[in-house]
């Protein structure tokens, strides 16, 4: 399982962007957090802007396509697509997932 990180400069944007990936099975789960703060360089300055965070729940054999429709479907220029590789996850979540996501569950 990978967890994908990505941000969106409004809740707006986020919730489209959350359901259009689940929608099309890129990811079984999307969470959207509160607004924060992101501190960054971009355009030679350090810019200051609100973000709402997403944390894109997938299997590998969806990163690809996961990341493809991001870049096709974001607003930013140089949307944030981070990954984190779940060490572990449970059989359960994993199954679930996977049921959703390509239909075999290993439970």
């Amino acid at each position: 399982m990978l967890i994908v990180l990505t941000t969106t400069p409004n809740l707006g944007e986020a919730e489209t962007l959350a359901e259009k990936i689940v929608a099309a099975k890129l990811a079984a789960c999307v969470q959207i957090l509160p607004p924060m703060t992101s501190v960054y360089y971009w355009e030679g300055k350090i810019q200051k802007e609100p973000e709402h965070l997403l944390l894109i729940k997938t299997l590998l054999e969806k990163f690809d396509d996961l990341e493809a429709f991001i870049k096709a479907n974001h607003s930013y220029s140089v949307p944030e697509i981070v990954v984190i590789d779940a060490e572990k996850v449970s059989d359960g979540y994993l199954g679930w997932m996977r049921d959703y996501l390509v239909g075999t569950s290993k439970n």
